[in-house]
């Protein structure tokens, strides 16, 4: 064999090793969908380093309103969705999208307005708050984007007796975005508005927002893990991806979620290992 081809078929050696190197660490990229609150509340900037570290799955988040991440995933733009609105969740799994729901943690919504409380809706009772602002036609910002809190806002309504489809007026208004927009929205406009927790600890823009109800055993915040089905979708990261969810349910990921907290304060409580949850 000739210096030259000797030189080429080491080339051709090098460079197969390095295509195999590269593809394998894309294969270890994996794309989650997932809430605009993990996103808000800071809690995926501050996990996915340590994600990365301990599991070597680099994780890109596309941070949509809970009904549209599931649809993200139903056309198979994800690997993986993690998400917070229990009934929807169980659809997609019906639906064959899903390969197994896993519980990660939880947190609490809470009902933000005016520090004067014009609807005068102040203490634990989120139904009688809600028929307040409707009596009064105080000023509502809905994130009416399908996310999970829009989903649980409108059982909400509803456990309060208010058909908002139709019992509403100029006092409520539907924005089609995400929890921060939905917080700013209301800063500005001094207006009554459901948040997650993580979110209302994340924000900095409050204005004259304060917690006026919060407590009340309806408003909890449940969220659920799930990878895409890759019998629905053959190019799901099936291995990368089980093995994100597989780190987030474990003791060290479960730990890692409880040690993230914004002055003094934590936002999300694990709970993998609750059957019920």
């Amino acid at each position: 064999m000739t210096h030259w081809c000797r030189s080429l078929r080491a080339f051709a050696i090098i460079l197969l090793a390095s295509l195999s190197v590269s593809a394998s660490a894309q294969d270890e990229t994996i794309v989650v969908a997932s809430t605009t609150s993990t996103q808000d509340s800071g809690l995926f900037g501050y996990l996915l380093p340590i994600v990365k570290e301990k599991t070597g799955v680099e994780v890109k988040v596309l941070a949509q309103g809970t009904g549209q991440a599931l649809d993200t995933a139903r056309r198979g733009d994800a690997d993986v969705v993690l998400v917070h609105a229990r009934s929807a969740e169980e659809k997609f799994l019906a639906e064959g999208f899903g390969v197994k729901r896993y519980p990660v943690m939880y947190n609490d919504f809470i009902l933000v307005g005016p520090k004067d409380d014009p609807a005068g809706i102040k203490g634990r009772d989120v139904a009688a708050a809600l028929q307040a602002i409707r009596t009064k036609a105080a000023p509502f910002i809905s994130r009416g984007d399908r996310s999970g809190t829009h989903i649980a806002e409108l059982a909400l309504w509803k456990d309060a007796g208010v058909d908002i489809a139709k019992d509403r007026g100029p006092w409520y208004k539907e924005i089609g975005q995400g929890m921060g927009a939905a917080l700013n929205t209301a800063s500005a406009s001094n207006a009554y508005v459901l948040s997650d927790r993580g979110t209302w600890l994340a924000f900095k823009n409050r204005g004259d927002l304060t917690i006026l109800v919060e407590g009340d055993k309806r408003l909890f915040n449940q969220y659920g893990v799930m990878l895409v089905s890759p019998a629905k979708h053959p190019t799901v990261k099936k291995e990368a991806g089980q093995r994100f969810i597989d780190w987030l349910i474990s003791s060290e990921g479960q730990k890692a979620i409880a040690d993230y907290k914004i002055e003094g304060q934590q936002l999300f409580y694990p709970n993998a290992n609750d059957p019920n949850a």
